[in-house]
C-alpha cells in the first residue's frame, strides 16, 4: 500500500462515516467532521500541503503509478 492511496481510502472512509452520521441524525458530529474534512481540503487546495498525506508518507512509501 502506498501513501497517496491510503490518503484516498481514509478520505472515502471519512465521507462514508459522515454520511452515516447524517442519516442517523447525529447532526453535531456530522457538522464537526464535515467541517474538518472541508478545512483539510481547503488547506490542501490553497497551500498544496495535505497534512494527512504528509503523515502517511512517513509510514508508507510514495505511490509508483508507472507500474
Amino acid at each position: 500500500m502506498c501513501a497517496e492511496r491510503m490518503q484516498r481510502i481514509l478520505t472515502a472512509i471519512m465521507l462514508g462515516l459522515i454520511l452515516f452520521l447524517w442519516s442517523t441524525g447525529s447532526i453535531k458530529a456530522f457538522v464537526v467532521l464535515q467541517t474538518f474534512v472541508i478545512v483539510m481540503m481547503l488547506i490542501w487546495a490553497f497551500t498544496n500541503f495535505c497534512p494527512s498525506l504528509w503523515f502517511f508518507k512517513k509510514i508508507f512509501p510514495p505511490c509508483n503509478w508507472e507500474k
